[in-house]
């Protein structure tokens, strides 16, 4: 059953830089004590009447009384002003968990990733509930200098020889696609920009995947 929405109270607990114009976020929760959510969920915070921005959690689930975001800043809008402001001992108030770009414990399929730029951090978050040796193919499209979690994306190629990880930049991500094995099978996680996931998602419909079997998460 999914998990079902709740205001929530939190306290900021660190602040970290992980790329360019890239910030992490440690909330120590408060009301509630501790957090139910799936991997790959986010969190809705609000700035004033029928304004909210939403946040991709970027940790682990096992995680429930500490959760970690992480955000692109550059935008410079209400969002990311209010995220670069935030340091420790700061109070957050949010509604969630929220979203369903989650991958069923039940489902056993072949896995493809496709990150844009910022869209990794769902993925990352189901990554680290995937099991060593579970089969999984991830394309990051990122500039140089702007791709959070790389060294631990090529850590965890070194050590699982079923995943592989292709770092590309944001340009030839569509390309990348067209290029790593594809398992008609399977299923595919897309997250990003809207044109990126239309485009990505024309390709894996093209290369044989079902409609159905390709999950989408924008992000602008």
């Amino acid at each position: 059953m999914p998990i079902p929405p709740r205001d929530c109270r939190a306290r900021v607990s660190a602040v970290r830089t992980l790329a360019r114009d890239v910030l992490e976020v440690d909330l120590d929760l408060v009301e509630p004590p501790a957090l139910a959510f799936e991997a790959g969920q986010w969190i809705s915070v609000p700035f004033g009447e029928r304004r909210v921005r939403a946040y991709t959690i970027a940790s682990s689930p096992r995680s429930a009384s500490r959760l970690t975001l992480c955000a692109d800043v550059a935008p410079e809008g209400i969002g990311s002003r209010w995220f670069r402001g935030l340091a420790p001992g700061a109070d957050v108030r949010f509604k969630g968990p929220l979203g369903g770009f989650v991958l069923a414990p039940q489902d056993t399929r072949r896995l493809l990733f496709v990150a844009e730029e910022i869209g990794i951090v769902p993925i990352r978050a189901i990554l680290l509930e995937l099991p060593i040796g579970r089969p999984a193919v991830l394309v990051y499209g990122a500039s140089e200098g702007r791709r959070p979690y790389d060294d631990e994306l090529r850590a965890r190629a070194r050590g699982d020889a079923a995943f592989a990880y292709h770092a590309v930049s944001e340009r030839d991500v569509v390309e990348a696609v067209r290029a790593v094995p594809i398992d008609a099978g399977g299923v595919a996680y897309v997250a990003g920009g809207e044109a990126t996931i239309k485009e990505v998602r024309e390709v894996l419909r093209g290369r044989g995947l079902d409609r159905k079997a390709i999950k989408w998460e924008r992000f602008w």
